[in-house]
Parts: structure tokens; sequence; C-alpha cells
């Protein structure tokens, strides 16, 4: 069988097909019992008047058998009325009642021992049961054979009444049972369907977040939901400023380049220069968008082993400078970045810790919570507290003496944004800036 593809008729169904059997089953069970005590008390009634016609026979002056009494509680005088007795002689002569007219019941196919009870065929094709025993009557030597027979119509119809009204009620039950089931499984589903509509207002642009009241079963889910939201609605933010710190740094380039090429004695090598310049920014921003792309898949790093990397690398860049480069603190921390993007972050804030240092520039790892903090101190001039909230607006040189476009702070902060971190610059012990990098702490290596 194919199920629908609707989740509330699959459970509706599995829930009708179990009802069904349960009750059908249950249905059955009693009807059988039932049926067993109608026909235990029909037992009872048929040897209640076998022992009342046994207690009437006796015999005559002429060792003939006769009834003292008609047996009570049944119509024995009615032809074909559905009620019989039957005295049979030792000698073969048989007396019946007057409702079997000029009929006997059929004898008993073998010899017994107590009463017997057997359904039989009785006057006009009647469905009869009938009790029978052999008694010895007073003054008798030879036992007579009483047998009293009664018609199975009236119990059979009492059993298919009984039958129907159980197959109705049990039926009303079902329905009843599948009814409370759908209605269940309706309002059950009712905070999907919220949630359902809720999508579609937050595709529409009508709603920003999933702030609906679900059972606790579903608000992961929406909870998931929400998350994934905003992390798209966050990647179209970071394309916009991409684009915009894309635009920014190219107006100084295109500027400079412009005026080298105009004019009756055009600076070829400076155009080269800014040439070289407008390449490496597209460059970068091209794979800033491919790790923008890829964020999701993040794996784990470890601060300590990128940090000595860099420092190595850094040390031959500034070899004539003899700058101190110090990496201290817990190797068995990791955080939830990407590698690459974890060297080029520390990348950054070391290389400009080194340009703006005096002699020394140290790199420490610490946890705090679910955090790992990776902070770069030097010991240059410092910044004001303006000077560095506008380091990380981006696309500002604070010495427009230094090379560069102003951006490595700013990436930096959109990078640890883009793994759920933060930076935040501030003013080291050394009387320089101290760059605190916050990145989501990994538990293991590889992230179990």
């Amino acid at each position: 069988m194919r199920w629908p593809r609707s989740l509330a008729l699959r459970l509706a169904l599995a829930a009708g097909l179990w009802v069904a059997a349960g009750l059908g089953g249950a249905a059955w069970f009693v009807a059988s019992i039932a049926a067993r005590h109608v026909e235990a008390a029909f037992d009872a009634r048929l040897a209640a008047l076998l022992d009342a016609t046994v207690a009437a026979a006796m015999t005559d002056a002429d060792d003939g058998i006769v009834l003292s009494r008609s047996p009570a509680g049944a119509d024995f005088e009615r032809p074909f009325s559905g009620a019989y007795w039957q005295v049979t002689a030792p000698d073969g002569s048989v007396r019946t009642s007057r409702s079997l007219w000029d009929q006997v019941l059929p004898a008993a196919a073998t010899d017994h021992e107590g009463v017997l009870l057997r359904d039989v065929i009785g006057p006009r094709n009647e469905a009869l049961r009938v009790a029978e025993r052999d008694l010895l009557l007073p003054g008798a030597s030879v036992p007579v054979h009483v047998a009293v027979g009664l018609s199975r119509a009236e119990t059979q119809a009492e059993i298919a009444r009984l039958r129907r009204t159980l197959l109705v009620t049990f039926a009303m039950l079902g329905l009843g049972l599948v009814g409370g089931v759908v209605a269940t499984v309706v309002a059950g589903l009712a905070p999907l369907r919220r949630v359902r509509r809720a999508l579609a207002e937050a595709r529409e642009g009508r709603r920003t977040g999933f702030d609906i009241a679900v059972p606790s079963e579903i608000a992961p889910v929406v909870a998931e939901l929400d998350a994934l939201v905003t992390a798209n609605r966050a990647t179209v933010e970071r394309a916009r400023s991409h684009v915009g710190n894309l635009a920014h740094a190219l107006k100084t380039p295109l500027a400079v380049l412009r005026n080298a090429l105009d004019g009756a004695a055009p600076d070829l090598s400076a155009a080269r220069a800014e040439a070289a310049a407008l390449d490496r920014l597209v460059h970068h921003h091209l794979a800033r968008a491919r790790t923008t792309a890829l964020a999701s898949a993040s794996a784990g790093a470890a601060p300590i082993e990128v940090a000595t990397q860099v420092a190595g690398a850094l040390r031959r860049l500034f070899a004539e400078r003899d700058l101190a480069l110090e990496v201290g603190g817990d190797p068995a921390l990791h955080v939830r970045v990407d590698p690459q993007d974890l060297t080029e972050m520390l990348g950054n804030l070391m290389e400009n810790a080194c340009t703006w240092a005096r002699a020394r520039v140290t790199t420490s790892v610490a946890a705090a919570g679910r955090e790992v903090v990776i902070a770069v101190s030097d010991d240059g001039a410092g910044l004001s507290g303006a000077e560095r909230e506008a380091a990380l607006g981006g696309g500002v040189r604070l010495d427009e003496a230094s090379p560069g476009s102003g951006l490595g702070l700013a990436i930096v902060a959109d990078l640890a944004s883009l793994h759920g971190g933060r930076l935040e610059l501030g003013r080291a012990v050394e009387g320089g800036v101290r760059a605190a990098l916050h990145l989501p702490r990994l538990s293991s290596p590889t992230g179990t």
C-alpha cells in the first residue's frame, strides 16, 4: 500500500487501521463470550425443563408411562410450538407432548450416562436443542428415556441481535476514536502550520525572526530555522559590505591611475603600480567571497599552531627591525574556525602589530568560557578610542603615509563575525594596541 504524502492523513490512516483491528478483535471476543452466555442460559433452561419432565414422569396401573403434570415454562400443548417432550419406554413405545403432534424426536445415536445435550433437526426441519437422559421410574426395573427439546430459533435471533448491536456500538466507538485521533493530529500539527506561515512571511520580507510559541519538540527545529535565516541575512549584509569595501578601495587607485594616464606625458610606471594594486584588491575580495560561501563548512583550528607559523613568517619579513615576537598559551585549545581564515585573521593582526611596534609583539591564547581569546599586543604608540572605532569601520588609513587600503582590521572583524566571534581593540599594557579576537571554542580537534 502506498501511503499518502500528507502527514495528517498518514497518522489518521494508521490510527484507523489500528483502531479497526483492535476494536474488531474486541467485538469478536465480546460477541463470542456473550453468545456462550446466552447458549449457557438456554442450556440451563433446557436442563430445568428436563428435570421438570423427569419429576412428572410415572407409571400407571398398566405399567404405561404417564406425566402427572405438564412441565411449566414452555408451551408443550400447542402443536409445533418449538417446545417438546418425549418419553420412550423400554418396549419402544413413545409418549410425547401435544406440541409434537404426530412427530417424534430423533433418538440418541449412542448410549450415554447422565444428561446429554445435542443439536438435532426436529419437526418441519426446525433446529432443536435436545436434553435427554435415562431414568429408572419407581416400581420399574428397566429405565425409560426422557428427552426435552427447544427450538434454537429464538436463541439464534437473540445472538444475531446481540452481534448487530455490538457491531454498531463498536463501529460508532471506532469512528469516534478515529475522529478524536484526526482532531488530535490536526491540533498537534498546528505549530508546524504556524512555522510554515512564518517561513512564508520571512521569505516575503514581512518577518525578520521566528518569535513564535511552539512546543518543545519542534523548538530546536524552529531555532535552527531562525539561525539559518539570520545567517542568510548576515551573508547578504556581508556581501553588501564587501561590495562597499571594494568600491571604496577602488576609488583611490582608479583616481591615481586616471591621473597617471591623463596629460601629455603619461606616467606608465605609476599606472602599472596602481593596476597591480587594483589586481590585488580584486583577488582579495574574490577570495573573501569564496570564504564567505564556504563558512558553513568550517573546520577546527589550533590558534597556537597558526600563531607560531605566522610569527615565523613575520620574523623573516621584519628581520631588519629585530622585533621580538612572542607566542604563548594553551596548545590544546581549538577554535571553530577554518584554518585558512584563522591564518588570515592572525596574519592581519600580527602584521599590523609588527608595523606599529617599537620592539615587541606578544600573542597569547586563553580560554574564556565557551570562547577562546587570542590577544595580539604591541608596544607602539597606540590608538585613541575614536581611532580604534574608525579602524574597525574599514576603508580608513590612520597613517596616510603607510601603504594599504585600510581594510585589514575591518576584514578581520568581518571574518570573526562570520564564524560567530568578534574583534575588540583596546590599549595594551605596553602602551600600544591590544587586538582581542574572540572565537567560538571547539571541544576537540575533530569538533565532536
